[in-house]
């Protein structure tokens, strides 16, 4: 876009509103990354690693049953995520995060009282899932994505870089908490977190749709994409379902199984919450790093080569190396957990359009929420049964590379827009 100047061999060019999408919305980008931070999905996923061992042992619970809780949790997601996608385009991304997380915050609260009685502790992650749905990442990214066009791939690393600042945060903050107050108090403390850090910001500034400006080409394609039946017609929903499930199996049954896998070797809980927190810095490169890259190459190729490299590190955990080398293969889960979910977010957008985004995105959703539910139980059994995570890291390594591969299947980016 060009202006003409008072000398008229001049034209001075001007930026148009795409070329300024991540500093004309970073108040709003910065509140939903804190809100990631504070959600349903990873702040129980996080925490529960430093909680397994002291709970397991005050109670004599086995460390499946304990980490069945997250089937309670992100399972629950299965049935929460399409009915939060349904209010999303009726009552509005803002008031669904804000009731989100205080539903979170009393719900963690809760599970301080639980007295030895397993289904307390399954009603307590229940309830972290149903009275925190709001929380969910379709909520954050769909502010995303109806504000940002040029930019969105970044815009969603960016976002979505709050699941890495959790994982290098939060299970430091656990095992400190269990270890100066125990672990009731711990829970006390996660749940201060939804109110006191994402609260008032997501309060003041988490506004899509209000006082927010996007570019106008991203105005136009909020009101065109494919219904959800119209998706669902089509195989490139189901090579991108099926491959979110199979990377979130392994992922999601190795990182909360990870902190016992290291400590069961000899490495202390704070050096195993160290590894976690590696795990969390390459969280971040890779939302950021894979966040820029599929704004400029094709997506499905950038994500085959970030979901490729937890295959060497699944294989390298399975050896039961040591601290420096664990924290290598953690960096590699790391990076590629760093691409999947905004990879997921970027893919559903641009395959599918938005106008019923959130509707296609929740279900998608639900794949990967009953894989993070399942994954961590099942891994734990392996070990209840054969005394080691061995075999567990094995099977990982096996899904990663089917994910992979199965990702590349999406094909070329499609060339007509679809229908209003």
């Amino acid at each position: 876009m060009y202006y003409r100047s008072h000398n008229k061999n001049k034209n001075i060019p001007i930026k148009t509103p795409r070329q300024n999408e991540l500093t004309r919305n970073w108040l709003l980008l910065l509140s939903a990354s804190l809100g990631v931070i504070c959600s349903s999905i990873v702040l129980p996923f996080y925490s529960l690693g430093a909680l397994v061992v002291p709970i397991t042992e005050e109670f004599g619970w086995s460390r499946a049953e304990f980490q069945l809780a997250l089937l309670f949790s992100t399972g629950t997601g299965v049935i929460t995520a399409p009915v939060v996608g349904w209010l999303l385009e009726r009552v509005g991304a803002r008031l669904m995060a804000i009731s989100g997380l205080i539903g979170l915050a009393i719900a963690l609260a809760s599970a301080s009282l639980v007295d030895g009685q397993l289904w307390m502790l399954y009603a307590c992650y229940t309830a972290m899932a149903l009275l925190g749905a709001g929380t969910i990442p379709v909520t954050w990214t769909r502010a995303v994505t109806s504000l940002f066009f040029e930019q969105r791939g970044l815009a969603l690393g960016i976002m979505l870089s709050g699941t890495g600042i959790c994982a290098i945060i939060i299970p430091q903050y656990t095992v400190w908490m269990i270890e100066h107050f125990g672990w009731r108090t711990a829970y006390l403390g996660l749940a201060a977190l939804p109110i006191v850090i994402a609260g008032p910001l997501v309060f003041l500034f988490f506004k899509p749709g209000e006082d927010i400006e996007a570019a106008p080409e991203v105005s136009e394609a909020n009101q065109t994409g494919y219904t959800f039946f119209e998706a669902t017609r089509g195989y490139r929903f189901w090579v991108l379902l099926l491959s979110i499930f199979l990377v979130y199996i392994a992922m999601s049954g190795m990182v909360p199984n990870l902190i016992p896998a290291l400590t069961d070797q000899g490495i202390s809980a704070q050096k195993a919450a160290t590894a976690i927190s590696v795990f969390g810095v390459a969280v971040i490169a890779g939302r950021l790093i894979v966040g820029y890259l599929v704004d400029k190459i094709w997506a499905p190729g950038v994500a085959a080569v970030a979901i490729g490299l937890p295959v060497i590190g699944s294989l390298i955990l399975a050896g039961a190396p040591g601290f420096f080398i664990a924290c290598v293969a953690a960096a590699m889960l790391g990076f590629a957990a760093g691409a999947e979910l905004d990879l997921m977010s970027f893919l559903a957008a641009k395959y599918f359009g938005l106008k019923h985004y959130p509707q296609i995105y929740a279900v998608l959703y639900s794949a990967l929420a009953l894989a993070s539910g399942v994954a961590p139980m099942l891994f734990a059994r392996v070990f209840d049964v054969t005394g080691s995570y061995e075999i567990g890291f094995l099977v990982g390594a096996g899904f990663f590379a089917i994910g992979a591969g199965m990702i590349l299947l999406m094909g070329r980016y499609p060339t007509r827009r679809p229908s209003q």
